[in-house]
Parts: C-alpha cells; structure tokens; sequence
C-alpha cells in the first residue's frame, strides 16, 4: 500500500525489521487472490481485486520469488487501526500476530526498516512502481 511518496510497513512482532504485508500462496491459488488473502489476513483490509496493479514477479531470496502488487488507497488507511489476525506460536506456547504494529513512512525511511533483500528489491521497483501507478491513476 503505498500513496507512491510513502509506503505502509507491519511491524514483524519480537523483530527489529518492518515488512509488507506478504506470504505464500496456496495449492492453485492466484497470486493476486494471495495477495488480497494476505492483506486481509495481515492489515484486516479487504479492498476488490480491480483496484490491485501488478508490478509482477520478482527473485528475492535464494529459494524464493515474490509476486507484488500495489494497491494506492486515498487517502491511506490510519495504521492504529489495522489489526494483524495471522499469528505464530512462541517456543513459551504463546501465539502472537506477525505483525504487533503498522506505520506509514516516507520511502527512504521504510527502507532503512525492511530486510536488505526487500530493500534491495523495493527500490530497485520504486521508478516501475510509480510509472504504473500513474497509469492506474489514469485508468480510474
């Protein structure tokens, strides 16, 4: 989710890095339907798939590929109020959400808070990204 000047990132729960709302698709599951299982899973927004923009498929780690999407809200949602129902279980037994907590942040601050890889990745994007949104913007 991005406004293309800034960008909203999860915070990963007991980590020091952020990320964006991602995960794995399933058996014969579409990646745009991934996504949006995701972002609903993740942030508790549920947005149509139309207003989805494919910036398409990616390397990122070794034995893994992301397939990204943008989605360009207006005005961006209020990060107190997203809520992560996607949890994981302590080695205690405890199960916490992936995400503890949202922000929206400039770009070059969100990239100073992601992985290197994503870093890398998003802003390598960020010129593709924005060209694509423009034409998004155009098509509503």
């Amino acid at each position: 989710m991005t406004d293309g000047a800034r960008l909203l990132l999860g915070h990963a729960t007991r980590s020091p890095r952020w990320d964006i709302p991602k995960g794995v698709a399933g058996p014969g599951e579409d990646f745009s339907a991934a996504a949006l299982r995701e972002l609903e899973e993740e942030t508790s927004l549920a947005p149509p798939a139309s207003v989805l923009v494919d910036l398409g498929r990616h390397p990122y780690l070794r034995t893994k590929g992301l397939a990204l999407f943008a989605w360009m809200p207006e005005p961006l949602p209020d990060p107190a109020a997203l809520r992560c129902r996607s949890t994981f279980t302590t080695p205690e037994g405890r199960i916490l959400p992936e995400f503890d907590r949202f922000a929206i942040l400039p770009w070059e601050e969100a990239m100073t808070r992601v992985g290197k890889s994503l870093a890398a990745l998003l802003s390598s994007l960020d010129a593709v990204a924005t060209l694509r949104a423009k034409r998004w913007e155009q098509r509503r």
